[in-house]
């Protein structure tokens, strides 16, 4: 075994060997499970926990001791998964070199993205669009025909990474910009597609969180923030600006919680540049990439209540649905967020599509539950994951094309609770995308 390959075993079982341990309050430190019922019975959905998925019975829940302690408190009897899972991901350890393998640490991303705007000077355009907390650049890569120029042509966007710990929602989008940029000159179906719109990809919106999931600490999901408490992060999937703090079942206004919304709208900086972007070009149709589950979500996740193009959005979701499984025989299964998931406020899908209507879908990529990998992903299924949804994406950057959007913004909604995502109880609870 090469000493690349130890280097990065070691490095695994040593993380996951401190999220075992006991750990400081405040801090996540090891995964548990509780059933459904003492679950429910306990109503430990309202206290922001961060939950992995639920299968067979189960609720999987990345603890800190302070939390730990919560459970104990009520009574409620958990089963310690850490050990169980650390030995599933040491097996998924892939020959890639370091830590994180084969899959892209942010420095790694802007230097391939780098590669490819030098490779490809007239079809890609690096851009920096802001700063994270820690001042990291956050980049948005360009393809189109005449990159360097803009054309006012229909815009799509596929980012990755706002949760840190979803290591191949960072390829997916990468892998698809690399994918144009080699095929233009030999695919005429990409050259017409490049030709006529502008594709934006936004491979890690989080590179804070991303790099402190290599260093530190796998599991960790926000980005950094400093909070006034004590703890970090926000999440910055629960920071954008449409239905913001609708409720505190979508998200929490704890700074503890996994699913911390921050003090207001866009209070990131990474949120505030994935805005910028958005609000400066047609963006007719968007995919944000996260992990894990084989899902296609659309809007709302704040509400139960049926999107106003709804019908248009579940056509949608079903024909890039039947894309992807055609490949491998993958099933992604569609549906509106709140109900085939669970409920959310303050998401980019959310948001995204209350500005104009844009078919806007969260893609919760493989592997389908942990027992399969979870964030774990094994490097040697990047390839996979990403030919499976190559169709789809064509497909959305197509679609977009063809269909202008003529609506106005949706009306903002006001900060209340949502009776209906207090009753109805979802198909899958958990897994936050």
């Amino acid at each position: 075994m090469r000493p690349l390959r130890l280097l990065a075993l070691a490095a695994v079982v040593w993380a996951l060997a401190v999220q075992a341990a006991p750990v400081p309050a405040g801090r996540t430190g090891q995964v548990v499970s509780v059933s459904e019922r003492d679950f429910a019975a306990a109503r430990l959905g309202r206290l922001g926990l961060d939950a992995l998925m639920e299968k067979d019975g189960r609720v999987y829940l990345v603890v800190s001791a302070d939390e730990c302690a919560e459970l104990a408190r009520r009574g409620v009897p958990f089963a310690d998964e850490t050990q169980r899972l650390a030995l599933a991901a040491v097996e998924r350890v892939g020959a890639g070199g370091g830590v994180n393998g084969a899959f892209h640490s942010p420095y790694e991303m802007e230097t391939d993205l780098r590669l490819l705007e030098e490779a490809h000077p007239d079809l890609a355009r690096l851009s920096e669009i802001g700063r994270s907390l820690e001042g990291r650049p956050l980049y948005a890569l360009k393809i189109s025909d005449n990159a360097t120029v803009d054309e006012h042509e229909p815009a799509v966007l596929f980012a990755g990474c706002h949760h840190a710990r979803e290591w191949i929602s960072v390829e997916v989008p990468f892998l698809f910009g690399k994918y144009l940029l080699e095929r233009y000159a030999s695919d005429a179906t990409v050259r017409a597609l490049v030709d006529a719109s502008e594709i934006w990809i936004v491979p890690i919106a989080n590179p804070d969180g991303l790099q402190y999931t290599i260093d530190v600490y796998r599991y960790w999901r926000k980005n950094r923030r400093a909070n006034v408490d004590g703890t970090y992060g926000v999440d910055i999937n629960r920071n954008y600006g449409y239905a913001w703090g609708f409720d505190d079942q979508g998200s929490s206004p704890h700074p503890g919680s996994d699913v911390y919304r921050g003090t207001a709208a866009f209070s990131e900086p990474e949120t505030a540049a994935v805005r910028d972007l958005v609000q400066a070009h047609d963006i007719r149709a968007m995919i944000s990439f996260h992990s894990f589950g084989q899902d296609i979500l659309y809007a709302w996740g704040f509400t139960s209540e049926p999107a106003p193009s709804d019908a248009e959005l579940g056509a949608i979701g079903r024909t890039m649905a039947g894309l992807i499984e055609a490949v491998n025989g993958t099933v992604y299964v569609p549906g509106q967020a709140s109900r085939a998931l669970y409920v959310t406020n303050g998401d980019l899908i959310d948001w995204a599509y209350s500005l104009a209507g844009a078919p806007s879908y969260t893609i919760e990529l493989p592997p389908v539950d942990i027992d399969h990998g979870g964030f774990f992903n094994d490097e040697t299924a990047i390839a996979a994951v990403f030919e499976e949804n190559r169709p789809a994406m064509l497909y959305l950057v197509r679609y977009a094309i063809d269909h202008p959007l003529l609506r106005r913004p949706l009306s903002p909604v006001r900060r209340e609770r949502s009776v209906l995502s207090q009753t109805r109880k979802p198909k899958l609870v958990l897994r936050q995308p």
